[in-house]
């Protein structure tokens, strides 16, 4: 298993010690003066809740490890969770193409930059949810052994929100929080109409199937990982039908009512979710006719490819952001509506809740 040292992944301490001040006053002649002011400018800054800048490193997995995404300048400790976060891409998702293009867009860096560990799983775009769900808790098990903490963050969006409500089922010990950013966890009507289209076969089925397939796994293979992919199944498991037996295996936060608050916390899980409910946010984005499109499918309040009430799961921190359903992940390249929030500010900002519940 390529890994990389649990050593790499710490934060250096945000001030510099006694010594290190010591040395430097010698190396550049400071003077008394000098060296009591630097030493109070660090105490003020430590108290003040500013932290100097450091080295802080992301990094993406799969289920052959863990590798260093990139590395950026930490300039606060806002998002500094206690446990690490780990982010869980949804159907037809990756985790960053030629380790250049990330699915979650700006995410990763920004949420590090601001004190946080951070960890972009990468499962097969399209299958089922067990499948996919198997996939992302080897890299819980692989991610808890190389960050030496002993739980994790789940974040899921989109079909990674079955994944993270999975993983939680199954090791509630090693995750401190999941939440779910648009997940379909009462199903999607769009699924419910696609999937006897493609189900019947024939042309419609052999030209889209197939090819989806192959170029998905294409994808996979860019970012790390050429996983099996299974278009049919993935649409399958998005059913209402089947998010109804995937519920009934893996109930906790979801909601008794439909558009109803589930448990905030079970087994010492806590649960969240949030979700847009915008379709053409951005003319300049070419998903957002798309999405507008689908959209049309469903008879209630949604995001494009997700009704809002389908996407609550334990804490519902608001279900109608100015937001599509890619926009949830500010994508396609950040071009999201300018009357809504920033995406990735949504992040940082949930990153700080956890904070703030010691998690």
């Amino acid at each position: 298993m390529n890994t990389t040292p649990a050593a790499n992944n710490k934060i250096n301490p945000p001030l510099m010690s006694y010594v290190s001040l010591k040395r430097a006053s010698h190396r550049y002649r400071f003077t008394s003066a000098a060296f009591n002011k630097a030493l109070l400018l660090g105490s003020l800054l430590s108290m003040s809740g500013v932290s100097l800048a450091t080295n802080q490193s992301y990094q993406y997995c799969s289920t052959d490890g863990c590798r260093t995404g990139g590395t950026v300048t930490t300039r606060s400790d806002y998002a500094k969770t206690k446990y690490p976060i780990v982010l869980a891409h949804g159907a037809s998702g990756f985790s960053a193409i030629a380790g250049i293009y990330d699915y979650w867009y700006g995410i990763p860096q920004d949420l590090s930059r601001s004190g946080a560990s951070v960890y972009v799983t990468q499962m097969a775009a399209l299958n089922d949810s067990d499948i996919r769900g198997e996939q992302l808790l080897q890299q819980v098990e692989d991610i808890v052994a190389i960050s030496g903490a002993q739980k994790v963050n789940l974040i899921g969006h989109s079909h990674g929100s079955q994944a993270v409500r999975y993983v939680a089922g199954l090791i509630p010990q090693e995750v401190a929080s999941v939440t779910s950013v648009g997940g379909p966890n009462m199903g999607s009507p769009v699924a419910d109409q696609l999937l006897p289209v493609l189900e019947q076969g024939g042309s419609v089925s052999g030209i889209l199937v197939a090819p989806l397939n192959a170029f998905l796994k294409l994808v996979g293979i860019s970012s790390g990982k050429a996983y099996e992919q299974d278009a049919i199944g993935s649409l399958n498991a998005l059913t209402r039908a089947s998010a109804l037996t995937f519920n009934a295996r893996f109930p906790q936060g979801i909601p008794d009512q439909y558009c109803g608050q589930g448990a905030s916390q079970v087994n010492g899980v806590r649960y969240y979710s949030w979700s847009g409910a915008g379709k053409f946010t951005n003319p300049l984005n070419p998903a957002a006719p798309l999405l507008t499109a689908t959209g049309l499918l469903i008879n209630e309040a949604s995001d494009g490819l997700v009704p809002t009430c389908s996407s609550h799961l334990g804490q519902v921190i608001r279900d109608n952001y100015n937001q599509n359903h890619l926009d949830e992940v500010n994508q396609v390249m950040g071009l999201v509506s300018p009357f809504g929030p920033n995406p990735v500010e949504l992040y940082r900002q949930h990153a700080n809740r956890l904070k703030n519940v010691g998690l």
